[in-house]
């Protein structure tokens, strides 16, 4: 069993899409994607490409808040799915290895 795993009701996992939607669609967001720039992996990409990635997912706990969520590419995101920092962090140095 995972230590970090939480039990969500589904209620809440609605509840946070509809966070992170309207978080989505906020001006802040906009600017913070209209660098073009993927938080994890540097690379440049097309502000309407970038994804919304929570740090900490909401799986694990995290909240649909401006501190917990990054613009990604979708491959980084598609990479990361639900690790927390420090796995995603793990992950990339066996990866480089």
């Amino acid at each position: 069993m995972d230590p970090f795993e939480i039990h969500l009701e589904e209620e809440d996992i609605k509840r946070a899409k509809r966070i992170a939607r309207e978080l989505r669609n906020s001006q802040w967001w906009k600017r913070r994607c209209s660098k073009g720039k993927c938080f994890y992996c540097g690379h440049a990409v097309p502000p309407k490409e970038l994804t919304m990635d929570h740090v900490v997912p909401i799986s694990r706990g995290g909240k649909s808040v401006k501190g917990n969520v990054v613009p990604a590419c979708k491959e980084c995101n598609n990479k990361k799915k639900q690790l927390l920092p420090m796995e995603w962090k793990k992950y990339l140095e066996n990866f480089e290895e």
